[in-house]
């Protein structure tokens, strides 16, 4: 083991550092909740938008097969998926324009 301290190892101590503070009450950090989207309102969501399970998943660049999964309670989104599909139910086209680019 090495006495040196590279710049990614600071950072490290620093991050670390941060998060103790923040355990102990000492300071805030930022966090963003993105709440379990139930089966019930992804299935909503897609029929408010018309659209069959696969028409949905194409347009969104999602697996048809999770999305099915989702919809029938047998599978939560991931966190990556919950993001998108929050962004999906308030700005569709935010996520249209994105893939298409």
């Amino acid at each position: 083991m090495t006495a040196k301290r590279t710049p990614l190892g600071r950072e490290v101590e620093q991050a670390l550092g941060e998060v103790l503070a923040h355990v102990r009450g000492e300071t805030e950090l930022p966090c963003r909740l993105v709440d379990d989207p139930s089966a019930e309102r992804i299935r909503a969501l897609r029929r408010r938008m018309k659209l069959s399970r696969r028409a949905f998943a194409e347009r969104f660049g999602l697996d048809a097969r999770a999305v099915q999964d989702w919809e029938q309670g047998r599978r939560l989104p991931d966190r990556a998926a919950r993001v998108l599909l929050t962004v999906i139910e308030s700005e569709p086209e935010a996520v249209e324009r994105a893939l298409a680019g």
